[in-house]
């Protein structure tokens, strides 16, 4: 989230390129990182973390805000622990379906989403800003087994930044069962009695290497567009 007027930005899981997201905010954007909101313990979605340290930046106090079992384990399991103690980074404790207010009008408020939780809970994000709303959920085992409907979320929201980490379950050469997500298929074909209006709301994000989906080329690409959906792309700007 970059806020141009303050010149402030906040990041979203902090990837194991984390180099890349900083400069991005800093130069491209030309604002200073202000706050880490992560998600999960995962690798691709926490082990940036370690560039913020005594041995690369050395950044003080950044705020990065958790869930308490996602703070349990960065406080006590290294290297973690060293950025907490070193004062590299300052963990902020959120609570499930508790706004936190960030600006004048922009308010972020995590919530549970079920997911394989070996060392930490799973948050998705509600970015509510002055004129429109996102949601944000990278991660998630199945649609099914959360306590939220997908297609009434959809009608909630301005943005949906859904996880598309496979389409389907022929890309990986191992058993998809013991790493679950939603397959765009599947979330395509659940979503498929909505609007163009609400189909155009949905960006898929989170793609893993092997989905052709990566490649705006793609035939698959050009069908899930043709449907009336779209593919979050590096450098793409939502108004919030």
């Amino acid at each position: 989230i970059v806020n141009p007027l303050r010149k402030q930005s906040w990041l979203f899981d902090a990837a194991p390129d984390f180099p890349s997201q900083y400069r991005i905010l800093t130069e491209n954007h030309n604002t200073e990182l202000v706050g880490i909101f992560l998600t999960h313990a995962h690798m691709g979605h926490y082990t940036g973390l370690l560039h913020l340290g005594r041995e690369v930046m050395g950044k003080k106090n950044v705020p990065v805000y958790v869930m308490s079992r996602m703070k349990r384990f960065l406080e006590t399991n290294g290297p973690w622990n060293q950025l907490v103690t070193l004062k590299n980074i300052n963990l902020k404790l959120i609570e499930n379906n508790k706004d936190i207010k960030i600006g004048e009008q922009l308010f972020i408020e995590p919530f549970l989403v079920p997911h394989r939780d070996e060392y930490s809970e799973t948050v998705g994000y509600r970015i509510i800003g002055k004129e429109k709303s996102l949601a944000f959920i990278p991660d998630i085992d199945k649609w099914e087994k959360w306590d939220k409907k997908l297609i009434g979320l959809v009608k909630d929201f301005d943005y949906l930044l859904l996880d598309a980490t496979f389409y389907n379950s022929k890309e990986i050469n191992r058993d998809i069962s013991e790493i679950p997500h939603p397959l765009v298929s599947e979330t395509i074909d659940l979503l498929d009695s909505l609007s163009k209006e609400n189909k155009g709301k949905v960006y898929f994000i989170h793609m893993n290497h092997t989905n052709p989906m990566l490649d705006p080329n793609s035939e698959l690409s050009k069908s899930i567009i043709m449907k009336g959906f779209n593919i979050a792309r590096l450098g793409q700007k939502l108004y919030l």
